[in-house]
């Protein structure tokens, strides 16, 4: 009898649009390269030009400056990593090296797990949404619109809004790990055509070797 994995019922080769999942991968690690390459150039030129992004605790109305130099570097650190890991899927996919794979889809499980927690906690302090838009400034866009909502229908859109990234997120993660499971599954298969095809030569070889012992014996 033939065993199933319980996940097999999820394997698909697939994705959005009825592209392959190799080709979802791909423009998944290229669309990711680009908006960490556009946030990079922001990072590099807020680095070389500090008054046009610094904004004060005045401007911000609280306590706190944002971007400082040490936030600056962290978030440009950041984004030379994330660069560098959609660079490997992206490669990976293209080149079918599955193990290049691997460091993007752990990003992809992390983010998702951030995401998880924050819509957990927003479900069990609802309160800190208030608290968070009063500490926003003053001139934040739509700030008093926003307060002025029912707080229990803000927390439900709130809700609403993280489930369909999450939804969204779930199903970015599948097509990358079907992608993995595809690459590694025809690289295994490869291998195993490799031996078969040898241990094919290498029977006929023995064979015809056998043959001609068999006919010199009997002449």
């Amino acid at each position: 009898m033939k065993m199933n994995s319980p996940w097999a019922r999820f394997y698909s080769n697939s994705c959005c649009l009825c592209c392959h999942v190799r080709t979802g991968t791909i423009l998944l690690g290229v669309w990711y390269l680009i908006i960490n390459s556009v946030v990079l150039l922001i990072l590099l030129s807020a680095l070389t030009d500090p008054d046009q992004y610094h904004l004060t605790s005045v401007e911000l109305g609280g306590e706190f400056e944002f971007m400082d130099d040490a936030n600056m570097c962290i978030a440009t650190a950041i984004s030379l990593l994330m660069i560098l890991i959609c660079a490997m899927a992206t490669y990976g996919a293209y080149k079918q090296h599955a193990a290049w794979i691997i460091p993007f889809f752990c990003y992809q499980i992390f983010d998702f797990a951030l995401n998880t927690l924050v819509a957990i906690s927003v479900l069990v302090y609802p309160n800190t949404i208030q608290d968070y838009l009063r500490q926003l400034p003053a001139n934040f866009p739509y700030k008093e619109e926003i307060m002025s909502v029912n707080p229990t229908c803000l927390v439900v859109i709130i809700l609403l809004f993280i489930s369909i990234i999450l939804a969204f997120k779930g199903y970015l993660i599948s097509c990358v790990w079907n992608c993995y499971r595809y690459i590694n599954g025809r690289n295994n298969s490869d291998v195993l055509v490799y031996i078969t095809t040898n241990d094919t030569a290498v029977s006929m070889l023995l064979d015809k070797t056998f043959k001609s012992l068999s006919s010199n014996e009997i002449l």
